[in-house]
């Protein structure tokens, strides 16, 4: 088959890999009719997410018709159209009986170096490096998923590709994102970020009913979106980020602060992205925590920062004491899909919500590669590439 590989920084390749196969009872083989590049998938491309293997396949948001099932597979038959997210589940584990499925105890099989590194091993991930399982990702014309009764979401013939897709990852992330937040009428909720996740956290916060909605970036055809789902946008190389919130919040702040960056915030006249730079060249820091800093001083005090936004080491310079001392509560992690997407399926047959409002590219797998630069540079305006095997 063909698929995207990962052969080191900034070099993915459309190359002929074996066809996956059954390896478990409890697999199964979807044919994927269509994939999505993540900002997430990005973090990979520029080699910053550790345990990555030359010919890895990458992708982590896909979804496909079951042509093959296990012994043991109950709850899927081949002809099956269905939505696979990023986070394997095992649905039998603590962890998964409690809902949090981005800590399944049982679907990472590299385990014991991810408990090295994290003290505890969170869940396995499609295409997401050794850390979290070394699985073959779905940017491919095929995918083994493995516990396939638990890992999939059916969804209904009614919606296309474009408008269920984003089920896998980015909307239930956006969306687990403004929950953290415990958005009241009364909020203002401030995004870092007018990427994907950025995208469906506007949404979603609009959707939660808070009374005001911000979004930080500085590429105006994001902005322009978010400002469509009900944003106001503020574009911080033309005005400053604390004036600005300063304004809209007389004075007091924003009670809720979601973190849609992560790891590569993008500031080159602020002197604290400037010294992470630099350290991260030294291999003395891992992460660019802008954002972080900029949320824990502008948030109000007893507000709420959520960080759907993915981190891989160690930050330097977090300023624990304006943490601590205005009280306020860190929510993060990886997202728990499964918890929310039959709500979420039920929105978007309902129509309150069309999630292919984010599509801006669509386009074959063979080209790939190259818009793993463009939407890296954010060119055209991109903001979410579709690739159709």
């Amino acid at each position: 088959m063909k698929a995207l590989c990962w052969h080191g920084k900034n070099d993915i390749r459309y190359e002929t890999v074996p066809d996956p196969e059954i390896e478990d009872p409890r697999d199964a083989i979807i044919n994927v009719s269509s994939c999505a590049i993540c900002g997430s998938d990005l973090h990979l491309f520029h080699h910053f997410m550790p345990s990555m293997k030359s010919g890895d396949i990458v992708g982590h948001e896909f979804m496909g018709e079951v042509m093959e099932v296990g012994s043991e597979v109950k709850h899927l038959k081949i002809g099956d159209r269905v939505v696979v997210p990023f986070t394997i589940t095992c649905g039998e584990c603590d962890q998964c009986r409690r809902g949090n499925f981005s800590l399944c105890e049982r679907s990472n099989r590299n385990k014991a170096m991810a408990d090295k590194v994290f003290g505890h091993a969170g869940a396995g991930l499609f295409g997401y490096s050794h850390l979290t399982g070394g699985y073959a990702g779905g940017q491919a014309e095929y995918v083994r998923v493995p516990f396939a009764d638990e890992t999939h979401i059916q969804v209904p013939d009614t919606l296309t590709d474009e408008q269920v897709l984003f089920l896998g990852d980015i909307f239930p992330t956006g969306w687990q994102a403004a929950v953290q937040c415990d958005i009241e009428p009364t909020d203002t909720v401030v995004i870092w970020g007018a990427g994907p996740v950025g995208q469906f956290c506007v949404r979603s916060a609009v959707l939660l009913g808070a009374k005001q909605v911000i979004v930080i970036d500085n590429v105006p055809e994001r902005l322009s979106m978010a400002q469509a789902g009900g944003a106001i946008p503020l574009n911080f190389d033309e005005e400053s980020v604390l004036g600005r919130l300063n304004d809209l919040t007389h004075g007091k702040g924003p009670e809720k602060c979601i973190d849609a960056v992560g790891l590569e915030s993008h500031v080159p006249r602020s002197p604290d992205s400037m010294y992470d730079r630099v350290k991260q060249s030294l291999w003395m820091e891992n992460d660019r925590a802008h954002v972080l800093r900029e949320m824990i001083y502008v948030c109000r005090p007893g507000g709420v920062l959520s960080i759907p936004g993915v981190y891989s080491g160690l930050v330097d310079k977090i300023p624990m004491g304006q943490l601590m001392n205005k009280a306020l509560s860190v929510r993060s992690g990886q997202t728990h899909v499964r918890r929310w997407t039959d709500d979420l399926v039920r929105r978007i047959d309902e129509g309150q919500i069309d999630p292919s409002f984010v599509i801006t590219h669509s386009v074959g797998l063979d080209e790939g590669p190259e818009m793993y630069n463009i939407f890296r540079n954010k060119q055209d305006g991109c903001v979410k590439v579709v690739l159709k095997p």
